[in-house]
């Protein structure tokens, strides 16, 4: 693995990673105050903390603000298909913040990478799906002791960390960044819907207008991705297991049935699940000629792309970022970015204005779990309400918005039970 103190493709490429890193940044307006009050007050000063995230334009904002607080910061790759090489030689040249994170690497250097975040020795882990944790807890556990505590920013590492701490197996505190309301409610929906839709639309050049596309599952970031494609002028199905959530969706406007029967009329089929095989055999046996899969989960799990390939009697690679697998009878189904995280694998990921609520999460938790070291219990927590409406509070003044405040009779009112009819 390359030197002791970064890992990445290109560093000439650093200078073309700064001038976007730049360009994100004018974006974020949230975390841009954030960094000035940062600046003043050092409230991380001697604070290691190390991060297993997207290494985007937008993630090298937040570094830069935390190492602006006076955390020693140090990064490794989420996902091998996410990294945009051109920021890593930034971080590493522009900004001296070690980072280990290539573009398309195999799964060895992955974890090879994962390691080297941790030989950091962090009081303080940041995760885009939880693995930096899990490998800790797994291979490194002579680290926890110096470990205070962790954020995590999605779904999928929510339901990983909430499933080690209902086994006792998590030793130390995170804070689910991700249910935050300033997180899920605008990143998830907005973030997801557009990004998602950026990746599919850039790997294929397929008219969406017209064409029946279907969403796998109707959480927030499915939402998202069902109103984007809905705009576009698509058909959309929605597939649920969840009951309230299939409601909603048909309430929505959108159609809901078993995958099974979407899955033969469908010209495109997205997952958002967090879960495993949720598009198997059984669904690629009936699929259309030409149907097109994208996962926008985080771990490339939810189509069971072995299952395909077995499926397959020849593969092509028509367009970057596409497979083609051509089955027994004729049809070509056509995978992106190899089942992994299409917005961020064949795109850019998450827009940086909406990124810019998800990021000033990230760094006021950062700062509550080291200004709350030994109070808090090993667990999922929340983040504080103060500070998602804090964020909400400032993302409204960046975009020159005012709302009303509650008058004393207001207040008094809401707060009271003696007053009625």
């Amino acid at each position: 693995m390359g030197n002791s103190r970064f890992d990445i493709k290109d560093a000439s490429l650093a200078e073309k990673g700064a001038q976007r890193i730049d360009w994100a940044f004018a974006e974020m307006p949230v975390l841009a105050r954030l960094a000035k009050q940062f600046v003043e007050e050092k409230p991380l000063v001697g604070v290691r903390v190390s991060g297993c995230l997207h290494i985007t334009t937008e993630t090298a904002n937040l570094a830069r603000v935390l190492k602006a607080a006076g955390a020693e910061v140090v990064l490794c790759a989420s996902n091998p298909l996410s990294t945009q090489d051109d920021v890593a030689a930034a971080l590493v040249s522009a900004y001296a913040i070690p980072t280990f994170a290539i573009k398309s690497e195999n799964t060895d250097t992955y974890y090879q990478h994962l390691n080297a975040a941790l030989d950091h020795q962090p009081h303080i882990t940041m995760d885009d799906g939880a693995d930096l944790v899990s490998e800790l807890h797994r291979t490194r556990q002579d680290l926890l002791g110096n470990v205070v505590g962790g954020t995590e920013e999605t779904t999928t590492g929510v339901i990983r960390l909430r499933a080690m701490a209902n086994d006792g197996a998590l030793k130390f505190p995170i804070v689910a960044v991700n249910d935050a309301m300033t997180k899920h409610l605008f990143d998830n929906r907005y973030g997801t819907g557009q990004s998602t839709l950026d990746g599919i639309i850039r790997a294929t050049n397929i008219l969406l207008a017209g064409k029946t596309f279907t969403v796998v599952g109707y959480g927030w970031c499915g939402r998202g991705i069902a109103r984007r494609a809905a705009g576009h002028g698509a058909h959309v199905i929605v597939t649920e297991v969840d009951p309230l959530r299939a409601l909603e969706a048909s309430m929505d406007g959108y159609r809901v049935m078993p995958l099974i029967d979407a899955a033969k009329q469908s010209d495109f089929i997205i997952t958002a699940t967090g879960n495993k095989h949720v598009v198997d055999q059984h669904h690629f046996e009936v699929m259309k000629d030409g149907c097109v899969l994208a996962n926008s989960g985080h771990f490339n799990v939810e189509i069971n792309i072995p299952a395909l390939a077995a499926l397959a009697t020849d593969k092509a690679n028509p367009r970057p970022f596409v497979e083609e697998y051509r089955t027994a009878d004729g049809r070509r189904l056509r995978l992106l970015a190899e089942g992994r995280l299409v917005n961020l694998a064949a795109a850019e990921g998450h827009p940086a204005a909406v990124m810019d609520m998800s990021f000033a999460n990230q760094a006021l938790s950062v700062r509550f779990i080291w200004e709350h070291q030994g109070r808090l219990e090993n667990g999922v927590h929340s983040v504080p309400t103060t500070i998602d409406n804090y964020v909400a509070a400032e993302k409204l003044a960046s975009m020159d918005s005012t709302i009303d405040t509650l008058t004393q009779e207001q207040h008094n009112y809401l707060h009271s039970w003696k007053e009625g009819t």
